[in-house]
């Protein structure tokens, strides 16, 4: 498609953020049962861990913060090339492993999967590809009922992935008031899909560099816009701690440089707004979705009241937004440069 085409009709990619809300009401209509079927399986694990990459090791960033403030239980990351590159094996015996792959194919996370099953390790396969080889090999796989997704750039599955781990840590550790928030969101979804974040736009343009900021799970949604500004825009971004861009980062923000801090609902949100306002005061454009702050601009967000749920609302506004952006680019971005929709990396 050219530029001109895009701009006339509705990208893929749009289309598949606007059913986002119903994604999400699947997923809690089909699949919660089965959830809660494997939280009682998998007992109570002593530690969680997850394999993953690109956006789905984002939504996996996100189950960290879930799992490690509300279970109280460490989640790591694997190094999927740990087990398929240099075939070591990491002690996982008393572990829930988590693996997120929409395709379910890619042969390093494959690996892992099959490698911590054999250590006893209980093993959570979240898919959007139900037959795929990640839901055989898992002890127990989910279906994270977003439907087909043909753009490129992830959207529907990254919410549904991370809505999918969400879930299983609230039937885990008995949340209820997870659960509730969780029922919730697909109507928020419909709200944050309508949030105007296009003041963003000339700042980032006339720089074509930014930082995107967030703290906890704020931080896994930071990472995530910043992987679709590049993917989408062909813009280079950077995901900080609001805390650790104090540590070296901050020392370029001037002369309008770029920020985009997602700020949430939640004990951390003070702190983001006052990095956001004193890296203002350094010259930097900075654009904060927070009422706290008081010098950088204000973009419109939905609360969505609970901070985990009020987090995963923050990528519905802004995958709205990068769409938006990428075609006043010039950019198709259901066909991202050099990229495929399944890559499989060993």
């Amino acid at each position: 498609m050219t530029a001109e085409t895009v701009s006339s009709s509705p990208t893929f990619m749009r289309r598949e953020i606007e059913e986002i809300p119903d994604a999400a009401r699947r997923l809690l209509v089909q699949g919660r049962p089965h959830i809660h079927e494997i939280a009682d399986r998998a007992g109570a694990p002593v530690f969680l861990a997850s394999v993953a990459r690109g956006s789905s090791d984002h939504a996996a960033t996100f189950l960290k913060y879930a799992a490690e403030i509300y279970l109280g239980l460490a989640m790591a990351s694997l190094g999927p090339s740990v087990s398929s590159i240099y075939a070591g094996r990491v002690n996982l015996s008393q572990a829930l492993v988590i693996a997120i792959s929409q395709s379910g194919a890619s042969p390093d996370i494959l690996s892992v999967v099959e490698s911590a099953g054999k250590q006893g390790a209980f093993t959570v396969g979240l898919t959007n590809t139900s037959e795929s080889e990640l839901a055989r090999l898992s002890a127990a796989a989910v279906d994270i009922c977003a439907g087909p997704e043909r753009s490129v750039a992830a959207t529907k599955t990254f919410v549904n992935s991370v809505l999918a781990g969400l879930l299983l840590l609230a039937e885990i550790g008995g949340d209820q008031p997870l659960l509730k928030a969780l029922e919730d969101l697909p109507t928020h979804f419909e709200r944050a899909i309508g949030m105007d974040w296009t003041p963003l736009a000339d700042a980032v343009e006339e720089r074509g560099s930014l930082y995107v900021i967030g703290r906890g799970p704020g931080l896994a949604i930071a990472h995530e816009a910043a992987l679709k500004f590049k993917e989408t825009c062909q813009i280079h971004a950077e995901a900080y701690s609001s805390a650790e861009v104090m540590h070296g980062p901050v020392s370029i923000v001037e002369n309008g440089y770029p920020i985009l801090a997602l700020g949430v609902r939640d004990a951390a949100e003070d702190g983001l707004a006052q990095a956001a306002d004193r890296m203002t005061d350094q010259g930097g454009s900075v654009f904060a979705t927070t009422s706290k702050v008081e010098r950088a601009c204000k973009l419109p967000f939905e609360a969505a009241g609970h901070p985990l749920t009020d987090a995963l609302v923050q990528i519905v506004s802004f995958y709205a937004f990068i769409e938006w952006f990428a075609r006043e680019r010039g950019f198709n971005p259901d066909v991202p440069k050099h990229l495929k929709k399944v890559t499989q990396t060993v």
